[in-house]
C-alpha cells in the first residue's frame, strides 16, 4: 500500500466508517420504534398482519420510518467515501442493535443460543463481504442497463417475480400468519431487485453531479421505477413481518437472506465470481453454511422463547363470528395440543 492510499484511509475512510456506524444505529433502532408504532396502531384498529394499514396514522410508526430513511442515507453517503469492503460487513452491525433494543425496550427475550446465531450470522455474512470482488467500473447509466438486459439476469429477474408473484398469491394467505420465510420471503427477493436499480441511480446521481446528466436517458426512469415498485413492496411486507413475529428474529433473518439474494444478483449481474479464485469462492460457501446456522440457531431461539415451532405464531388471531362472538387473541403458551382423534 502506497502513501497515497494510506492517506486516503486516513481521512475519507474514517468518514466512511462513522457514516457506516451511525447508518446500523439508525437502522437497527428503526425495528424497534416502528414495532411500537405497529403495536400501538394495532390497538385501536386492523393489524398489518392483518391486512390494516392503520399504521400510516401512527406517528410513531412514521418516525421509525424516517430513522430507517436517514440510516439508508447514511449508508449510501459512507459509499461515496469508503470501499464497499469496508462498509458492507457494517450493515451487520444493525442485527445486535435491534436485538438489543427489542430485549430492552420491547422486552422481546433473547435466549443465549440467540444471541450466538446473531454473531454466527454476522460473521458468516462478514466473511462472504470481505471475500467479495470488487466490483468493475460502470462510467454510464447505459452499461448498467446493458449488465441487466443480458440473459442471464433476466432469466434471474423472471425467477424472482415468478417466486414473489406465486408467494403473494397463494402462501401469504395460507401461511403469512404463521410461517415468518413467507412475508421475509417476498422483502428479500424483491430486495435483491431494489438493490440492483439502486445501484443504478446512485451511478446516475454521481455522474450527474460531475456534470454528465444521465436524466437524459430513458433507462435512468426505468431503473427508478423499478426502485420504487420494489421498495414499496418490501415495505409493505416487512411491516407484516414485524407486526407478526419477533422482531429480534426478524431483522436478522431479513439481513441474512437480503443479503444472500443480493449477492448471487450482484454475482450474475456483474459476473463478479469470474475473477475469482477457487480459495476466495470456497470462502464465501463457508460464510453461507455460517450463515445457515445462525439461522438455525434463531429459529430455535424463538421456539425456546415461544414454547412452539419457531416458525408459526404465537398467537390466535382474532375472529368474530356471526353470532357476534369475539375470540380475542390469546398467547399460545402454556395450552395443550388437542387431536380431535
Amino acid at each position: 500500500m502506497d502513501d497515497n492510499s494510506y492517506r486516503g484511509m486516513s481521512s475519507d475512510n474514517v468518514k466512511g466508517l462513522v457514516l457506516a456506524l451511525s447508518s446500523s444505529f439508525f437502522i437497527g433502532s428503526s425495528f424497534i420504534v416502528k414495532k411500537k408504532g405497529l403495536k400501538k396502531a394495532g390497538a385501536s384498529g386492523v393489524r398489518a398482519g392483518a391486512g390494516g394499514y392503520s399504521y400510516l396514522y401512527e406517528p410513531l410508526w412514521w418516525i421509525g420510518m424516517i430513522t430507517m430513511v436517514v440510516g439508508e442515507i447514511a449508508n449510501f453517503a459512507a459509499y461515496a467515501f469508503a470501499p464497499a469492503i469496508l462498509v458492507t460487513p457494517l450493515g451487520a452491525l444493525s442485527i445486535i442493535i435491534s436485538a438489543a433494543l427489542a430485549h430492552v425496550i420491547l422486552k422481546e427475550r433473547l435466549h443465549i443460543f440467540g444471541v450466538l446465531g446473531c454473531a454466527l450470522c454476522v460473521v458468516g455474512s462478514t466473511a462472504i463481504v470481505l471475500h467479495a470482488p470488487q466490483e468493475q467500473q460502470i462510467e454510464s447509466v447505459t452499461e448498467v442497463w446493458d449488465l441487466a438486459t443480458e440473459p442471464a439476469f433476466l432469466f434471474y429477474a423472471a425467477v424472482i417475480i415468478a417466486s414473489v408473484s406465486i408467494l403473494i398469491i397463494y402462501y401469504i394467505p395460507e401461511y403469512g400468519q404463521t410461517h415468518i420465510m413467507v412475508y421475509i420471503g417476498v422483502c428479500s427477493l424483491v430486495g435483491s431487485l431494489s438493490v440492483m436499480g439502486v445501484k443504478a441511480l446512485g451511478i446516475a446521481l454521481k455522474l450527474t453531479f460531475s456534470g454528465m446528466n444521465q436524466f437524459i436517458y430513458p433507462q435512468t426512469w426505468v431503473f427508478m421505477i423499478v426502485v420504487a415498485v420494489c421498495v414499496l413492496t418490501q415495505m409493505n411486507y416487512l411491516n407484516m413481518a414485524l407486526d407478526t413475529f419477533n422482531t429480534a428474529v426478524v431483522s436478522p433473518i431479513y439481513y441474512v437472506m437480503f443479503t444472500s439474494f443480493t449477492i448471487l444478483a450482484s454475482v450474475i449481474m456483474f459476473k463478479d465470481w469470474d475473477h475469482q479464485n477457487p480459495t476466495q469462492i470456497v470462502t464465501e460457501m463457508c460464510g453461507f453454511v455460517t450463515i445457515l446456522s445462525g439461522t438455525f440457531l434463531l429459529h430455535k431461539t424463538k421456539d425456546m422463547a415461544d414454547g412452539g415451532s419457531p416458525l408459526q405464531s404465537s398467537r390466535l388471531p382474532r375472529y368474530e363470528g356471526e353470532d357476534g362472538f369475539r375470540l380475542e387473541e390469546i398467547p399460545l403458551k402454556g395450552l395443550r395440543s388437542y387431536d380431535p382423534q
